[in-house]
């Protein structure tokens, strides 16, 4: 709901009144608890001025930009027209074949928004039927603005079309200053990876152009050498996104970020608009500790489902590793009955159960159950689960097909594909085309059906391969390059839609692990399989980089044997590496010894005792893995009255190492109330000794961990 307001009511903790968006003559400044932003306007245009602490409202800014002709300013809607030295975030086509974009006078008003104070920015093309609206949202407890546009064309004449060729969600200006850049990297089983680096004179560009996050995450942090500021990005969007950051020989930044057109455009026709995804763009003078707190809050705040983000997730157990595809009833019922006795609280069927599939290379797309393996169906069983006190949850993969399907024999032309072209296959599969109605009507209906005839209360919703060939033949040229965008709006559409009617159902995303982590996921669904490494050791990189910026209660963490690195580690480490998120088994536990249950029923245990600080509690990053042999994590009350610290060694450091990172042997806390005293392992501490001298780190040996709890004392 819009309507023009003189407060903002909404904040990311609460509701309070303040104003934070103000007009001083020419200059706009949008304000968060620690940040500006700052536009200048005039009858030529909006634009940037400012964005950073708030001490900077008293300064005057320059952009640096300059041609031989002299000094000129970015707009704050840099588009596609006049000088070509700019990064533009609207690139079009009219109908008689201009491509070069001119805004007029632009029209501002300020509106409320989903609950937050909105900054709209109206511009008319000075020739051309097209309307230009952008909307800055502000989220001010989390530092926090939100970005977005929307086009339209606003012709009455149905000749007068434009093809969009590039709109991204929004452009930040930054002043000159030397920056590094935080990002992540990795490949599958090496998700979320941190890497950090000097930015240069360039455009360093993150994307991705497959539908697949691997390489790239859609955030980015940025920060200085001799300050504390962090600035962070993220694109809210799952399919093709992508990041540019441009320094200018100046030193200043431009920032741009949205939907990745390569190799799309949008046919926008007469009467019709497109609304980007958001951009969130946030600054704190606290540093990148701050910055991962902010952001999390945001995620939970802002981006998740307000139904759902509070409620604690249970511990699942995942029978795939033990059998892989080989499932049958009883089988799985002997499982849950393990699984039950040790703890667990939701049982899960993965690959599998449905029609013809044996192997990974027949049956997707066929989505009824397999009655060679469960002949009286899913309901007999799934009730003999729950009545031991179990929920219920399975596996599907609806954007995929195997050509060795009945849906695909049927329907060979619903796939993606070019005629005269190879369709390759990645893991025998081939993708649905989800930008046809009829293949979202018979997805839909599939996973309605399934979840309308079964009492499932999780789904775990995977998608285990990148795009190619996307080629949708069956419509008209000018609206073939928008398969890729058409398919996001169905995906996200079919999914609110099982939301809707089956909101008590939680939902997990899987992309072969990490492939598809990002805010438009996190809108739709409770939490993320982080990665198919289910190796601890790699397990506490992956995780470390995970908790950047997505919150721990959206990280599903699983144990298993699979023990990469030939360590040999305790089933205790095992647990203890994956209490970090959303505690999982993933273990054959029908061959599980007395001694080994015992472990885990003592770890699930105390993992349920612990899960409200892990789930919603405030994290904090005190040793990362990235810089040493040990790590250590602490999760906060947010009353600072208690909190949990979760400690693990990589290594040992031998004598006379000389290492700064190796040789700090204690830990220092973090939120807690200075003048409390607090049990910790016994003994009591006050809480700015813990915080400001700390605990020693008395944890040894390689590969070794450790649960300790912090309270406040009675």
């Amino acid at each position: 709901m819009k309507k023009v307001i003189t407060i903002i009511i909404a904040l990311c903790f609460g509701t309070v009144t303040a104003q934070n968006i103000t007009n001083q003559g020419a200059i706009w400044n949008i304000t968060t608890d620690n940040s500006l932003y700052q536009l200048r306007v005039d009858k030529g245009g909006v634009y940037p001025v400012f964005w950073g602490n708030k001490s900077g409202a008293s300064m005057e800014h320059e952009q640096g930009r300059s041609r031989h002709n002299g000094p000129f300013a970015l707009d704050e809607i840099p588009v596609r027209g006049s000088f070509a030295d700019k990064t533009p975030i609207i690139e079009v086509v009219f109908y008689d074949g201009v491509r070069d974009i001119e805004l007029d006078t632009p029209k501002i008003s300020i509106e409320t928004i989903d609950g937050n104070e909105t900054l709209v920015i109206e511009q008319k093309d000075k020739h051309y039927p097209l309307l230009v609206t952008q909307y800055i949202s502000t989220i001010a407890n989390c530092d926090m603005m939100e970005k977005w546009l929307e086009i339209k064309n606003i012709s009455t004449n149905k000749k007068e079309r434009i093809t969009v060729e590039n709109i991204l969600s929004g452009s930040l200006f930054m002043p000159a200053n030397r920056y590094f850049l935080t990002q992540h990297s990795g490949q599958w089983l090496r998700e979320f990876a941190l890497k950090k680096s000097e930015l240069t004179t360039g455009i360093k560009t993150l994307q991705s152009r497959d539908f697949m996050s691997f390489g790239n995450t859609p955030w980015a942090m940025i920060t200085t050498p001799t300050q504390t500021g962090a600035w962070y990005v993220q694109v809210q969007y799952s399919g093709n996104w992508r990041i540019d950051i441009e320094q200018l020989h100046s030193s200043h930044l431009q920032i741009v970020g949205g939907i990745n057109f390569w190799d799309s455009s949008l046919d926008l026709e007469a009467g019709k608009s497109f609304t980007t995804p958001k951009i969130n763009f946030g600054y704190t003078p606290k540093g990148e500790q701050a910055a991962m707190q902010l952001t999390h809050s945001y995620v939970k705040n802002e981006v998740m489902s307000a139904t759902t983000v509070n409620t604690i997730r249970p511990v699942l157990y995942n029978s795939w590793y033990a059998t892989t595809f080989s499932v049958e009833e009883n089988q799985q019922f002997d499982f849950a009955k393990v699984a039950k006795e040790v703890g667990v609280e939701l049982f899960v069927i993965d690959d599998g159960w449905f029609k013809g599939r044996k192997t990974d290379n027949a049956g997707l797309g066929d989505w009824e159950v397999d009655i060679e393996k469960f002949p009286n169906g899913l309901s007999p069983m799934i009730k003999k689960i729950t009545d031991l006190g179990l929920d219920f949850g399975i596996w599907v993969e609806p954007e995929m097909i195997n050509p060795n399907s009945d849906l695909y024999r049927k329907h060979p032309d619903w796939v993606l594909e070019f005629p005269n072209r190879t369709k390759d296959e990645w893991r025998y599969q081939l993708t649905l085309n989800l930008a046809r109605e009829d293949v979202y009507q018979y997805l839909y209906n599939s996973m309605r059906k399934l979840l309308k005839e079964n009492n499932i209360k999780f789904i775990k919703w995977d998608r285990n391969r990148g795009l190619s060939q996307p080629g949708w033949s069956s419509v008209p040229r000018e609206k073939q390059r928008e398969v890729r965008i058409k398919y996001m709006e169905n995906l996200y559409r079919m999914v609110r839609a099982l939301k809707s009617e089956f909101p008590e159902v939680i939902f997990e995303n899987c992309s072969s692990g990490g492939g598809r982590s990002d805010l438009g996921m996190l809108a739709l669904m409770e939490q993320t399989w982080t990665s198919d490494q289910t190796d601890p050791i790699d397990r506490l990189f992956i995780q470390y980089g995970y908790l950047s910026t997505y919150p721990a209660n959206t990280m599903v963490c699983w144990t298993n044997n699979y023990d990469a690195h030939r360590a040999g580690v305790s089933l205790e480490f095992v647990f203890d590496v994956a209490m970090q998120g959303v505690l999982g088994i993933g273990q054959n536990i029908s061959r599980w010894n007395p001694e080994q249950k015992d472990i885990a029923k003592r770890k699930i245990n105390q993992y349920k005792s612990i899960r409200h600080l892990i789930q919603q509690g405030v994290v904090s990053r005190l040793k990362s893995p990235f810089e040493g042999n040990k790590v250590a994590l602490q999760y906060t009350a947010k009353d600072g009255s208690e909190a949990v610290l979760l400690l693990y060694n990589l290594g040992e450091v031998t004598e006379g190492a000389t290492s700064e990172s190796q040789l700090d042997s204690s830990i220092r806390l973090e939120n807690l109330q200075s003048e409390s005293t607090y049990m910790v392992e016994g003994k009591s501490y006050r809480g700015d000794y813990l915080m400001s001298i700390g605990l020693p780190w008395n944890l040894s040996g390689v590969y070794k961990s450790k649960v300790i709890n912090v309270k406040i004392k009675n």
